[in-house]
This record gives structure tokens, sequence and C-alpha cells, in this order.
């Protein structure tokens, strides 16, 4: 899969069916916009165009929407779900004040190639979301490209995260805001997951006796607190362990950061790309008044993430 950050897209063999939204999260019902992009094979090149930042944060920036996903694991997912152009543009102030026509004219038509557009049913674009999903029919009639409306998804287990049941993005975030991991899960239709690639902390874990291996994350991340995983990639088997995700306020931590500590591993992972499955939650994260008390209360977590992540008995 490719990746394009800049317009105008370069290839121009195949047009695009592409996908359109924020993405975050790829939940099952941005599954079924992709579905639709792929199904456009082989006479469209299934793509997806999304924004960064998302445009409710750069609208209030003092506010910054809790992020689900890395650019890397939507690039991880988009692949495996078919997709073989992702286009993430800059969403900015000269973008924000694109006319729905310019959008579709422009972007959609003139730097991507569109064949074929699709969309939600909730689906709203151009200067201060002026266009619908009628004005892109519209649109696509004049300028040249299909047009596909997606019905929102609904699942009956959603529960009380999904407005009316839907699932969205807000829904996801609810449910990992709250370490609500069996929810996020359904609406994933797969396990809450981060990965990327270990990098050098201040090494105070190791000194306290829980060495750990250190993500950075798409901040803020939606999900914060201590929770048992399972770790695999880069050669590394689905290894049990337990993760903190937050800013260490015990020791004045001021980045995000996802650390993990490895049951039972000896090994060094610095430099290797790691995948970390979200398997329970544990707790919030919390200021302690010293090293002492929060080391007692890591092996606390230590003990529930063992306990979690035995195999159900026979």
């Amino acid at each position: 899969m490719k990746l394009i950050r800049h317009l105008p897209v370069a290839e121009r063999a195949r047009p695009l069916a592409i996908a359109v939204g924020n993405f975050d999260g790829l939940h099952i019902g941005h599954q079924a916009l992709i579905a639709e992009a792929v199904a456009g094979k082989p006479d469209f090149k299934p793509s997806m165009l999304c924004f960064d930042p998302l445009p409710r944060t750069f609208f209030r920036p003092e506010q910054p929407v809790p992020r689900i996903m890395k650019l890397r694991d939507k690039c991880r997912f988009a692949e495996r779900f078919g997709i073989e152009l992702l286009v993430q543009l800059r969403f900015d102030r000269e973008f924000s004040r694109l006319s729905p026509e310019q959008f579709a004219r422009d972007v959609l038509v003139r730097d991507l190639n569109a064949g074929l557009v699709i969309v939600g049913r909730n689906f709203r674009f151009g200067h201060r979301a002026a266009g619908d999903i009628d004005d892109l029919a519209r649109f696509g009639r004049r300028f040249g490209f299909d047009t596909r409306i997606v019905d929102l998804v609904s699942r009956p287990d959603a529960g009380e995260v999904a407005d009316d049941s839907r699932i969205s993005s807000s829904g996801l975030r609810r449910a990992l805001e709250r370490g609500d991991l069996k929810t996020a899960e359904r609406l994933l239709g797969r396990p809450y997951s981060i990965s990327g690639r270990v990098i050098r902390g201040n090494r105070l874990g190791r000194e306290l006796g829980f060495a750990t291996a250190n993500l950075r994350v798409a901040e803020p991340p939606a999900l914060t607190g201590i929770t048992a995983v399972r770790v695999g990639g880069d050669g590394l088997e689905r290894h049990p362990g337990v993760a903190s995700l937050g800013r260490r306020p015990t020791v004045a931590g001021r980045d995000w950061l996802l650390e993990v500590h490895l049951l039972d591993f000896d090994g060094d992972l610095y430099g290797r790309h790691i995948d970390v499955e979200f398997v329970e939650f544990i707790r919030h994260e919390e200021h302690f008044d010293s090293l002492e008390s929060m080391t007692r209360r890591m092996h606390v977590d230590l003990a529930l993430a063992r306990r979690h992540l035995q195999p159900p008995p026979c």
C-alpha cells in the first residue's frame, strides 16, 4: 500500500474509488466504506482520504480530540482491508476555506482523479461543512465521478457508547476512555492495539525492577491507564505483559508514552517494531507520593495482569 501526504497524486493509470472520512480507529463502520472502495476493483484503485489534524481539533486546539490510532496503524489495517492508496492531507486554514464545489472539483477530481467517491450518510464537506451528500452527488454528475452513500452501521450489542447504537469514533473513544476494552473490541471488530518502534526511555523502570519497552502514541490518546496486554511482532510471538499508557505523573512526565513490561522476558526490544494488544483494563493512571508506593502498586498490577492473561481452564 502507498501513503500520500501531498497533492496531486501522480498515479493516473486508474481512477480512484476513494472512501472519504476521518477514519480514526477504522471501526466496523469505517470498514463498510472501505469495503465499497475495494469492491470497485479492478476498474478503480481502492483508496482512502483522511485528514490530520482532525478538523474538530484544528478548530478547537485547546480541546484536542483524543486519538484512537496512529498513522502507522491506520496504514497497517487499511492495507489488511484491501486499500491500495491512503491519502492523508493536512487540514489547515487554507484547506478549511475550500467551498464544497472546490473540494469536489479541485481535490477529488483534479488532484485525486476520483472515479468513485464513497461516504457515509452523515457526511459533510467544504467551508463551514456547507456541503452534504446531495451536493456531493450533484457535483459528481457535473465533474464526472460516481457517488456511493453507505448507510450508518449499527450493532445491537454496542450498548450505551454509541448514539442510537450507531458505530462511531466518538462512541469508540468513550469506551476506551473508561477502559471498556470489550465494547471497543465489538466496535472495532478486533482487539484494540497500538504498534510502533521501541524507543529508549529513562530506564527508571529497569531500576525499579520493571524493564519496559517504550512506544510513542497518537496524542492525546483515547485510552490511558494500566492494562494487561499481549505483545507480538518483529519475531516476537504473542507474549503476556502489563502496560502503562499515560504521562507518568509520579515522575513529572510531560509526554505521552506507552510503557510495556513483558512478563518473564529478558530480551532487548530496542529498535524493533512491536504490536501491543490490550486485553484487560486494570486501573486509571494515578499520582503516588513516592517511588516506593508506586512500586508496591506496580507489583499489584503485575499480579492482576498475570491473572487476566492466564489461559482459560479446560
